[in-house]
């Protein structure tokens, strides 16, 4: 299996409490230690998390506001979501940063707080916390996903509006504002990115299929049904769940029910530029959610302290 000549990105984990971020070295498999533990500031809920590549600050979301910090917790900034929210409603804000590290893009389920408005996608200078630009969605959203596009510099958000389905969006900053635009789709999740950034993958809201799209213009490049990779459509579905294992190879997660009725998963290879089901696929996973591939030809898996396994299939 080729390696990625692309570099693994940092990635984070909330941990004991601590936003930890791993920069797995090369060739290091096994249970991985964080490069840096950062302490939120006391008392703040973390619904989603990033770490700076030069590790010195982390950039995280709670219900109500966007917040950095060093290492030790200290508060660089922070940037209130307005109006206040008193309740919890089942809205949780996402936080990712730019590949060059200076801009925060955060998505804002402000419609399902209780804002009394749309929800927005919101650039913020990951300096000072300034907003940058925001636009309005045309979304009711429980939560969102986004992928930062490595070459680009724009972004990926998918907003999951639970039974009314879900919105992809793209978007990136430009003389001031966010230049945006919406997918005709309306049934279909963001999963994942490819390491170059030249396609990227979808689930079916259904759990139907997956699709493999071009970049940026959404085009189908192929579509795999639960009856590609030789099960019943009617009882087997694909989860919401894989992505690239290298850039040529995808990993794909199916879900079913034994006959008595105990839950099963499956991963399944798949060539990224054919849509070739190449077969099944041990992840050592420990459920189907249990998978982050890393597009190197590598993936992790979670330990049981909660930190990373980074493995391979060599």
């Amino acid at each position: 299996m080729a390696a990625s000549p692309h570099p693994v990105r940092l990635t984070t984990r909330l941990v004991d409490g601590l936003v930890c971020a791993y920069a797995p070295a090369a060739g290091a498999v096994g249970v991985l230690s964080p490069a840096v533990a950062c302490r939120p500031v006391p008392g703040d809920g973390v619904v989603a998390h990033a770490v700076a590549a030069d590790l010195r600050h982390a950039y995280y979301t709670t219900l109500h506001a966007a917040v950095c910090v060093t290492a030790d917790g200290t508060q660089v900034w922070r940037t209130p979501f307005e109006p206040a929210a008193d309740n919890a409603h089942g809205h949780l804000p996402d936080c990712e940063l730019s590949p060059d590290g200076r801009v925060l893009w955060v998505y804002r389920p402000d419609a399902m707080a209780g804002r009394d408005r749309p929800d927005q996608w919101v650039a913020v200078d990951a300096a000072s916390g300034a907003v940058l630009a925001r636009a309005d969605l045309e979304t009711v959203g429980h939560g969102g996903v986004q992928l930062a596009h490595p070459a680009s510099g724009g972004m990926l958000l998918n907003v999951g509006e639970g039974q009314d389905g879900t919105a992809v969006y793209r978007a990136s900053l430009a003389g001031g504002r966010l230049a945006l635009l919406r997918y005709p789709w309306d049934d279909r999740c963001l999963i994942d990115l490819s390491p170059d950034g030249h396609r990227f993958l979808t689930v079916d809201h259904a759990q139907r299929d997956l699709a493999v799209h071009a970049f940026p213009g959404g085009e189908t490049v192929f579509t795999l049904t639960v009856d590609d990779f030789g099960h019943d459509p009617d009882t087997v579905f694909l989860e919401w769940s894989g992505g690239h294992l290298t850039p040529d190879t995808l990993l794909a997660t199916l879900v079913g029910e034994t006959e008595d009725e105990e839950d099963w998963f499956r991963h399944y290879r798949v060539d990224a530029r054919t849509g070739r089901v190449h077969g099944e696929f041990d992840a050592h996973a420990a459920d189907p959610y249990d998978l982050q591939p890393l597009g190197d030809g590598s993936w992790l898996t979670t330990g049981p302290g909660g930190h990373p396994v980074r493995r391979t299939a060599s």
